[in-house]
């Protein structure tokens, strides 16, 4: 099994080359390798590959950069996709790409599902929305929606607020958003272990198309930060409630956005673990590694 993976150094990307261990041969390109906003580029790299599957996990993610960078953005998060999307199709391959929470406008008042409108109110946001659709053209797609991603590896909310939770004496989180956090661990064990379905499945399979996946559970930034801090017993840091509001980020964030996996679980088999478990366990293995936090 050999997969061809856009992304080679962020913190999905790195998570998916630990996963793969022996079992599966991953070929991961760097953006020095394959420029994104370069299209021809993006296309060739999926012609010539020896693979069996493409999995996108490079994306432009500075959520508030994005505002001023819009034409880098949608050229990294739209186009690009879906130039790997065609030349996917063009080889029959498979291709699974991995979209955001943030397609939502956080107006809701339970987990959002597959079939729920997608109300983009910021630049990533929208960029991403149209990779989705650009993606799912081809009848082999997968897109993931994940959400609050941590993980052992690069710069994640885990690790940042230890890091910042040894530095200073008080902290402001912000308590007024929610979601789901995202195992990137698990993520890539996800995407390792199902990578031969989808490799062998033919067009109209359930496995392909549209998925949320994400702990179970949802939470508050603030108790998200909290789980995390409380396992570092040198933290100092007092930690304070603030609102979205007190930040004034040139980005909107959706106020709520937990993504239900049940389809997920449906078609997979998979089940979530709880939220808290695996930040605690992530936090834990930071915590004991100075080194690997950001």
């Amino acid at each position: 099994m050999r997969i061809l993976q856009f992304g080679r150094t962020g913190q999905v990307a790195t998570a998916v080359q630990a996963a793969a261990g022996g079992t599966v041969e991953v070929i991961a390109l760097s953006r020095a390798d394959c420029d994104l906003q370069d299209p021809e580029a993006v296309r060739a790299a999926i012609l010539a590959a020896d693979c069996d599957l493409v999995l996108n996990t490079a994306a432009f993610t500075h959520v508030d950069p994005a505002e001023e960078r819009p034409d880098e953005a949608f050229a990294v998060n739209a186009a690009a996709p879906g130039v790997m999307a065609a030349a996917c199709a063009e080889r029959d391959l498979p291709f699974v790409h991995l979209s955001t929470d943030a397609v939502f406008d956080g107006v809701t008042d339970r987990p959002y599902v597959e079939t729920d409108a997608a109300r983009p109110i910021n630049v990533y946001g929208r960029s991403k929305l149209a990779g989705e659709q650009a993606v799912l053209v081809h009848p082999k797609a997968v897109v993931l929606r994940i959400s609050w991603v941590f993980s052992r590896y690069g710069r994640n909310y885990v690790s940042f607020m230890l890091r910042l939770a040894r530095e200073r004496e008080v902290l402001k989180i912000v308590a007024d958003q929610f979601g789901t956090p995202t195992d990137g661990e698990a993520l890539a064990a996800f995407l390792i272990a199902t990578a031969p379905r989808w490799a062998a499945a033919a067009n109209g399979d359930p496995a392909f198309g549209l998925f949320h996946f994400a702990n179970a559970g949802e939470t508050s930034r603030f108790d998200f930060a909290k789980a995390a801090i409380d396992r570092d017993p040198l933290a100092k840091a007092c930690l304070e409630r603030t609102s979205q509001a007190a930040f004034a980020e040139p980005a909107p964030r959706p106020p709520r956005s937990p993504l239900d996996t049940g389809k997920l679980q449906k078609v997979f088999g998979f089940r979530p673990e709880p939220w808290r478990t695996a930040v605690e366990r992530t936090a834990d293995r930071l915590v004991a590694d100075p080194a690997a936090r950001a």
